[in-house]
């Protein structure tokens, strides 16, 4: 009963903002990958006109003027362009307690293909539709980032590392002073009234360095 009530919330809320994609399967970490895929099925299908797409983790900040910038520069790609906090040489870890324990079994390498971070990438439009002919042929992981990466390796294609380092960051020192914050794309908060002081400052006309 429980369930069918908050389905039927769900789709009042999705009636009145017209926000929320829903798929059939258990939300949890080890269900990340599934996640990705279905979110790529739908950038595929229904955003065929637009030029790229991010996804962000709900804890991160986000400075969309900056990306903006990034996505209009001219020496951005709009064709087989991925680009976050990329993940070069990556270790595979092979010990049994660690989150991201990794069997030889299911990945025999010693390091992953590169890929950017999970917790903030952009993507051109393109790539939606290739990841999702290639995975066809790979078999998945839980790990949703590395095997986004072992999809572009697949095709061919190598994420790009952002223009600065600045742009995404994963462990900030925190409270970023403004001339810092000025510079960033995303990055990780700790809570959300953090992200919304962030968010508010980042909109001050003296926003810069």
């Amino acid at each position: 009963m429980k369930l069918l009530l908050l389905q039927k919330k769900l789709e009042q809320e999705n009636q009145q903002h017209h926000d929320l994609i829903q798929s059939d399967f258990q939300d949890s970490y080890r269900n990340l990958t599934i996640k990705t895929m279905t979110m790529l099925e739908w950038l595929s299908a229904y955003c065929v006109r637009a030029s790229f797409a991010m996804k962000i983790d709900s804890d991160m900040f986000l400075h969309v003027p900056n990306l903006v910038k990034l996505l209009l520069d001219s020496n951005t790609k709009t064709l087989n362009y991925m680009t976050g906090l990329v993940w070069w040489h990556s270790p595979v870890l092979r010990g049994l307690f660690n989150k991201f324990y990794m069997p030889k079994t299911v990945f025999a390498e010693p390091e992953y293909p590169p890929y950017p971070l999970g917790m903030a990438y952009v993507m051109s439009l393109d790539l939606p539709r290739k990841i999702l002919e290639v995975s066809s042929h790979i078999k998945p992981i839980f790990i949703e980032d590395v095997y986004l990466g072992m999809c572009l390796k697949r095709l061919g294609i190598s994420p790009t590392d952002p223009p600065a380092k600045t742009m995404f960051l994963v462990d900030p020192v925190h409270p970023l002073s403004t001339c810092y914050l000025s510079k960033v794309i995303a990055m990780t908060t700790t809570s959300i009234p953090q992200m919304k002081s962030y968010w508010e400052r980042s909109r001050q006309p003296d926003a810069k360095c």
